[in-house]
């Protein structure tokens, strides 16, 4: 074999060292993060559930506020939460308009 060939052969299995080195690496990295991102999963995907069941968490913040304030309570938390649902719609189309100038 030629020096070039050679020296191209050494190359390569250098470089599929290193390779190994850093796919052990990338696997122990994986590992540590594996418990945080399934967590993290799981809590995407309570907010979906929560996002495409409005209907049953409205009940379940009735049912909270009649429990703790009684009528009055859940008719003041009911106004609060539809000045703030007001207010959000009016800032978000206001924001809205300024991003499109």
């Amino acid at each position: 074999m030629n020096k070039q060939m050679l020296a191209v052969m050494q190359r390569r299995g250098e470089l599929l060292a290193r390779i190994a080195v850093q796919r052990e690496q990338v696997a122990a990295t994986a590992l540590r993060w594996q418990t945080p991102l399934a967590l993290a999963d799981k809590g995407l995907a309570v907010v979906r559930f929560l996002r495409s069941n409005p209907v049953l968490v409205a009940g379940v913040l009735a049912v909270a506020v009649l429990r703790r304030r009684g009528m009055t309570g859940m008719l003041a938390v009911g106004w609060r939460a539809w000045r703030l649902y007001q207010s959000a719609r009016a800032f978000s189309a206001k924001v809205a308009v300024q991003t499109r100038h």
